[in-house]
């Protein structure tokens, strides 16, 4: 090895070595934040904020029965209104495999594609705030080595809404680790049309993200989400890189739901498990289930996130408070308030407080990120990051209006967000457990319609205005479709 090899390679290893550092740091100071911030959000009673408290009690009987017919094994369900939780429960197991473990609330999930808005696409647009990035920078302005012409003349728009041009994902028959193997793949990828023409949503725009990140910031991009989203948003469970091989005990690792066993997860996207017969029976429990973030050690743009659902109120609140963090629960002898008590119980709820002045994103880049983008002739709808309305949308439920907005993960996971009522639905599972077959689609369709059901203090007109504006906004690009989305 000559010497500039060796000073990279030093180099390689001095930053997974700060990671490894960062984690250990965040993870030892884990079980005081787990106290203090038990909660994240305050709680009331569902009357307290305009929501009927029978209606959320249907969520149950939907989900024991989707259960008891062995399409996911548990859940949380966690659900927000006007900056308080108003509903969070568990149901079912975390583990059948090897033995069974009850569900609970704060059970850390593998949240998979949910990666994308709340880790990749929040830290592109905090960079553009910031005057690092601007929405038209082209890939071959980050990435030259790319071959191919037309896919360095993508943008990071057409990247955000899935209109990049780019394969869904990468072909895991071809043998390649690590995020040297990733950017050697990439160099030689083609697009399958010419950007800005088609929506085909991509695991591949998003490891091309995260790799923008990494060379923009020179650290990896989940130390860039640890340290500027995640610390300052007090998600203390939210993060990448939950490996075994810390220093904790099983118990530490009990919080974390498993996922699918590693031949079953070998078996994804042309990829073949080779290993032996013991290794191959292990079941993924704090490692990414996502195939190829798997193979780059659990930190790619586009899957490797980690995350529980009160971490996950908490930053939904945040996107609709226009990017400032919601003042958390009161704390009284270490413990946050109500938090030893179910949220039913009839007591007064925590105060909510409004903000506590920690702003994460700018007002203008949350309604930036959050607008609808069309991305099809058929007039289906991005946001920057986020899902609005296309095949993808089905945790919108029925009632919710066009215009809110959420995203899906591939283990079970979802949010959707709604600014017309102020409220939002984390469903998180890990329907892959234990042997990949579990299906939480119509599920997670149905909790969203029931809970937007239950919101009684929102006349009709507001719905009905809320869908004009979102039509006025698609008319108002639809027609130019696909002409002003080609690059310039």
């Amino acid at each position: 090895m000559n010497v500039t090899n060796a000073k990279k390679q030093g180099h390689k290893a001095a930053m997974r070595n700060k990671f490894n550092n960062l984690a250990l740091s965040l993870l030892c100071v884990f079980a005081l934040k787990s106290l203090i911030f038990a909660q994240g959000l305050p709680v009331a009673k569902p009357a307290d904020v305009g929501m009927d408290a029978g209606r959320l009690d249907r969520i149950e009987a939907l989900v024991l029965a989707d259960i008891a017919e062995k399409k996911l094994p548990g859940a949380v369900v966690l659900v927000g209104r006007k900056g308080r939780i108003v509903y969070r429960k568990a149901f079912g197991n975390r583990s059948l495999v090897p033995k069974a473990e009850p569900m609970t609330v704060d059970t850390i999930f593998d949240v998979a594609s949910l990666t994308k808005p709340v880790a990749t696409a929040t830290s592109i647009m905090i960079m553009i705030e910031l005057g690092k990035l601007q929405l038209n920078d082209t890939v071959g302005k980050f990435i030259p080595e790319i071959e191919d012409e037309q896919f360095k003349s993508v943008t990071l728009k057409q990247l955000l809404t899935h209109t990049s041009g780019l394969k869904p994902s990468f072909d895991l028959s071809e043998s390649w680790t690590g995020r040297d193997g990733m950017v050697a793949a990439l160099k030689k990828e083609k697009l399958r049309s010419p950007p800005g023409t088609r929506f085909v949503y991509s695991d591949i725009g998003f490891l091309v993200l995260g790799e923008i990140i990494a060379r923009v910031t020179k650290v990896d991009s989940d130390i860039y989400f640890n340290t500027i989203v995640a610390r300052p948003s007090l998600i203390s469970r939210t993060g990448f890189g939950f490996v075994p091989g810390l220093p904790f005990g099983m118990s530490f690792y009990e919080q974390f739901a498993p996922t699918e066993d590693i031949r079953g997860q070998n078996s994804y996207l042309g990829g073949r498990f080779e290993g032996d017969e013991e290794t191959g029976n292990k079941f993924l429990r704090g490692q990414v289930h996502d195939p190829t973030a798997y193979r780059m050690g659990g930190v790619a743009g586009h899957a490797g996130l980690f995350s529980t659902a009160d971490d996950l109120a908490r930053f939904c609140q945040m996107i609709l408070n226009g990017g400032v963090l919601s003042e958390p629960p009161a704390v009284a002898g270490g413990l946050t308030r109500n938090s030893k008590r179910p949220i039913s119980d009839g007591q007064p709820p925590a105060t909510a407080g409004g903000s506590d002045g920690r702003r994460i994103l700018s007002a203008q880049t949350v309604a930036r990120m959050t607008r609808p983008y069309v991305v099809s002739e058929t007039g289906a709808t991005r946001g920057l990051g986020w899902d609005m309305n296309t095949t993808f949308s089905r945790n919108r439920g029925e009632l919710f209006p066009l215009g809110s907005f959420g995203h899906t993960g591939f283990t079970g996971t979802s949010i959707w967000i709604d600014p017309t009522s102020e409220t939002f639905v984390v469903f998180l599972s890990n329907r892959v457990h234990p042997d990949g077959k579990g299906d939480v689609g119509d599920l997670r369709a149905k909790v969203s319609t029931i809970v937007a059901s239950a919101i009684t203090d929102v006349p009709a007109e507001k719905w009905r205005e809320a869908e004009a504006r979102y039509y006025a906004a698609v008319n108002a690009q639809i027609a130019a479709f696909p002409k002003t989305s080609q690059p310039k």
